[in-house]
């Protein structure tokens, strides 16, 4: 059997990561064209190049299908249960970084902490007769952070689009978002919550406990890692 490694099959995130490892001499790179899902590797024997969107990278390492993938460390530890039992971080790759974070009104000059977003949240739930609405995409790693920090009374909202107009359009009354700068929440009156980071989100190059590992493979893995020197 031959080493899967999958990459993300278009975009920003494509380029980068095939500089990232042509910088370390191991050569991706499409065989066809852009709607062509063929690849190959140089530079190093005994691997298959898988092009797969950056949201089918984790299911695939969970799974087993693939033995190695680059994919954000939010996306896998947001698609993936316990995610951590299955597949492994090899590397950081130094790209496509973003904070997920908690984000709440400016004008909630009393709410600087989580401790005051929990004390908000129970005074909501009083007044309004309903829990105070979180919006986002990344509803397990959000429960399980407000959860470790005994956040309560709140319910999260699915935002498929921009999640930071959400409070600005009434239909949530604070947010938990991916940001580089906080421009854009600024921009819709938000302020981040100087304890309200989720994660630090980075283009990871994650291996699959769950795949089957012949000796060949992890012949292959070792001469990988001997080029990226991880």
């Amino acid at each position: 059997m031959t080493l899967r490694l999958g990459v993300p099959s278009k975009g920003r995130l494509m380029d980068k990561t095939f500089d990232w490892f042509a910088a370390r001499g191991i050569t991706l790179r499409r065989a066809g064209s852009e709607r062509d899902y063929a690849a190959v590797v140089e530079g190093v024997e005994g691997v298959e190049l898988v092009l797969l969107s950056a949201g089918e990278i984790p299911r695939d390492l969970s799974l087993g299908r693939i033995h190695l993938g680059v994919t954000g460390s939010d996306v896998v530890r947001e698609k993936v249960p316990n995610w951590d039992r299955r597949i492994v971080e090899l590397a950081a790759l130094g790209f496509g970084g973003a904070d997920l974070v908690i984000a709440v009104p400016q004008g909630w000059v009393d709410v600087d902490s989580l401790d005051d977003l929990d004390a908000v949240c129970a005074a909501f739930r009083r007044r309004h007769g309903f829990r105070l609405r979180i919006a986002t995409k990344y509803h397990r790693m959000v429960r399980d952070f407000l959860q470790s920090h005994g956040v309560a009374d709140y319910q999260l909202v699915d935002s498929q689009g921009a999640t930071e107009a959400t409070v600005k359009h009434e239909t949530a009354e604070a947010i938990a978002d991916i940001t580089s700068t906080g421009e854009t929440l600024r921009a819709n009156g938000l302020k981040v919550l100087p304890d309200g980071l989720i994660h630090s989100s980075q283009a990871t190059l994650f291996k699959s406990r769950t795949a089957v590992w012949t000796p060949e493979d992890r012949a292959a893995l070792k001469r990988i890692e001997g080029l990226l020197r991880i």
